[in-house]
């Protein structure tokens, strides 16, 4: 092969060749109208049904108990009546009866080329095998965000991450590959040092979680560093709300002078949702996988309300999950898009956790919600803590805040007071407000800590 042939071939995706011009990185898939899905849905919802009751003990067992066999789904309605959802802590219990992988899997441990575990950010961490199969369907999940968003072969990705036993950017890891660009690596290197590899190779992509882009961009300001006049030009976000919300989005692109987006993964499930082109938020992989949102009885939501996600994966061959509860808050649309996409979109992303949730003299305030109404208050940061400790009569929340980098202390004060109006008007109860130094709130690499829980834990 000639270096000619190579370089024709450096500009082409290595799944298959695609127009340069095109917006979809599977048009057929991402357009296809929802009577169409729907039908695509319940064939591969039978089909995995089938899958899991004759290979996985788990799920046999599961449904044994309930007293519905495969064949019983007929419609989608069946599948959403008659199905069980399943919990993260009931994979976390077959794995612990019968270690390593207990009776949730389907495939031999021959047949597993990678294994991760969660974050374990919400208690024991779940392990994770992944096939072949599964592991270049995962990639090509994050393929539909980097494509659809105009980022093709020709770019170079630097990931500012920690590799380690987490699948979260692995998983972008894959997709770059599917794509076909450059991969740059900042594992294991300081802070300081992946500013200083930006600088010198030039990538055009920044990977990493929302909070330690803007920790890089601090960083690089007390260094002399101006992130804004580096070659990035988009940031792709994962692991935490960032993107989706327009506060956290607006630091972000103003920090890089690049575009921002984010992909909403569960780590067990895929790389599930992909951004939307417009930053509307994330759209769920239709081709990949089927979502439903559901209200605290279990019962869907209308378009519009918000509600748990509950997903089932068609590429977790090696450990199915059908029917799992992410305890992730959405808010749903099914309409198409102004992307042209016709997926399923989780509009903002996601606003929080059903156990992150709380109520307030009957209103449910989401951490996102509060992100959200910071930019309502000129000169405070993205940067806050929620903490909850509990009151005489009702729980009592409290917000601390930063302002930005050079705000006088004599405004602290009238910002708190400002930031308690506005909480106040937009979501209805009221809310106390904390400012700090700036600086003074943690920093994170990975997932940050927004949500500070102080009661009593319930026995």
């Amino acid at each position: 092969m000639s270096i000619a042939d190579i370089n024709l071939l450096r500009g082409q995706p290595l799944l298959s060749p695609r127009s340069q011009s095109g917006s979809f990185w599977n048009e057929y898939t991402e357009t296809m109208p929802r009577e169409q899905l729907n039908e695509l849905h319940l064939k591969r919802l039978q089909a995995l049904l089938r899958y899991a009751y004759d290979r996985v003990p788990f799920y046999n067992e599961l449904y044994n108990g309930v007293g519905i066999r495969p064949e019983d789904i007929r419609t989608l309605d069946d599948f959403n009546r008659l199905v069980p959802t399943i919990d993260k802590k009931d994979l976390v219990q077959a794995q612990a009866a019968n270690p390593p992988w207990g009776d949730s899997v389907a495939l031999s441990p021959d047949y597993y080329l990678y294994h991760f575990q969660t974050s374990g950010s919400t208690g024991t961490p779940l392990r994770i095998p992944f096939s072949v199969h599964t592991q270049l369907q995962y990639g090509e999940q994050w393929a539909y965000l980097y494509w659809g968003v105009g980022i093709r072969p020709q770019d170079s990705f630097y990931f500012a991450f920690p590799w380690g036993m987490y699948t979260g950017f692995w998983s972008a890891y894959w997709g770059v590959r599917c794509l076909g660009a450059t991969v740059i690596s900042g594992g294991g290197l300081t802070s300081e040092q992946r500013l200083q590899q930006i600088q010198l190779l030039k990538p055009t992509v920044l990977v990493s979680t929302p909070t330690y882009a803007l920790y890089l961009a601090e960083l690089a300001k007390e260094l002399g560093i101006d992130t804004s006049e580096t070659t990035i030009r988009y940031t792709i976000h994962a692991g935490e709300p960032g993107p989706g919300i327009p506060t956290t989005r607006q630091a972000i692109e103003s920090a890089w002078g690049a575009k921002a987006y984010e992909l909403y993964g569960v780590g067990e499930v895929g790389a599930i949702a992909p951004g939307c082109p417009d930053q509307r938020g994330c759209h769920f992989g239709e081709d990949q996988g089927y979502a439903t949102v559901l209200d605290a009885s279990g019962n869907p939501v209308g378009p519009g309300e918000v509600g748990e996600n509950v997903v089932t994966s068609y590429i977790q061959m090696a450990q199915p999950v059908i029917k799992y509860r992410t305890h992730d808050l959405v808010r749903a649309y099914y309409d198409v898009c102004s992307c042209g996409r016709s997926w399923l979109l989780y509009e903002g992303g996601v606003l929080g956790r059903t156990d992150d949730m709380i109520t307030i003299k009957g209103t449910n305030v989401y951490p996102a919600a509060v992100e959200y109404l910071l930019s309502d208050v000129a000169g405070l940061s993205s940067h806050y803590e929620l903490h909850v400790n509990p009151g005489r009569i009702n729980d009592e929340v409290t917000v601390k805040v930063e302002p930005k980098v050079g705000t006088s202390s004599e405004r602290f004060s009238s910002m708190a007071t400002d930031l308690q109006v506005v909480l106040k008007a937009k979501i209805g109860v009221t809310i106390g407000v904390e400012v700090s130094e700036p600086g003074s709130l943690p920093r994170y690499e990975l997932k940050a800590k927004r949500f500070f829980d102080h009661r009593p834990k319930k026995v």
